[in-house]
C-alpha cells in the first residue's frame, strides 16, 4: 500500500560541509544549519554557516557522550544522546545547557509537530513526548504492507506527515503520525 515515489533525482546545488562531522542531527534555521554530531570526543552541537560550512557557534559534548539528533522547539534545542539515556536543553541563542532529562531508550531521530517532541530509537516505533517533562504521551508503531519497519532514524515533520530514513537504507519514508502507517517510500539510490 505504501506508494514509491519514482521521480528522478537531480542534485541542484552542492553546499560545503565539514566531512568529519558525523552528522546525526540537522535543522535549516534562519538561512543557517543547526547540527548536532556524534562519536565519543567529537560530539558538538553548533550553528554552521550554510553558504561556506564553517561553524558560526558550537559546544563540544563530553568524550563519554555520543549526540544524536536534534530539534528546535520554543527557542530551546533538545539533543539526543545515542546510548546514554540522557536529552540535552539548550537555550537557542547562546547554546547554554539550561536541562537534562533522562530518556529510558537510545536516542536515534528528533522532531517536533509544533507542539510535542517526536523521537526515534532505532525500533519501529516513534515516541510522543511532552518537551516540558519529557514524559512519553504516546508511542506509535511504524507499519507498512510487511509489517513493523525497523531502524527508522533521523525524522522530519513535514505538512502533517513525519519522514524518516531507515538506517542502513537509502530509503526515505512518509508516515501518518496518527497511526504510523507508512504512506510514501522514496528510494534515493541514485541520489549521490
Amino acid at each position: 500500500f505504501p506508494v514509491t515515489i519514482d521521480i528522478p533525482l537531480t542534485i541542484r546545488k552542492i553546499y560545503p560541509h565539514d566531512t568529519s562531522s558525523y552528522t546525526q542531527g540537522l535543522v535549516y534555521v534562519d538561512g543557517k544549519l543547526l547540527e548536532g554530531t556524534g562519536r565519543n570526543g567529537f560530539s558538538k552541537l553548533m550553528y554552521t554557516s550554510l553558504q561556506d560550512g564553517k561553524s558560526t557557534r558550537s559546544i563540544s559534548l563530553p568524550y563519554a557522550y555520543f549526540g544524536e539528533g536534534v530539534a528546535l522547539l520554543n527557542g530551546k534545542i533538545y539533543q539526543l544522546t545515542w546510548q546514554n539515556n540522557e536529552v540535552f536543553v539548550y537555550d537557542a541563542n547562546n547554546l547554554q545547557k539550561l536541562q537534562t532529562f533522562e530518556w529510558p531508550y537510545e536516542g536515534w531521530g528528533l522532531t517536533h509537530d509544533g507542539k510535542n517532541l517526536i523521537i526515534s530509537t532505532g525500533s519501529s516505533n516513534l515516541y510522543f513526548v511532552e518537551p516540558s517533562s519529557f514524559k512519553i504521551l504516546k508511542t506509535v508503531g511504524v507499519t507498512d504492507n510487511n509489517g513493523p519497519v525497523g531502524n527508522i532514524n533521523e525524522l522530519e515533520y513535514i505538512h502533517g506527515y513525519v519522514y524518516a530514513n531507515q538506517y542502513g537504507a537509502n530509503i526515505i519514508y512518509k508516515i501518518d503520525p496518527t497511526n504510523g502507517r507508512v504512506v510514501g517510500k522514496m528510494d534515493l539510490t541514485g541520489l549521490s
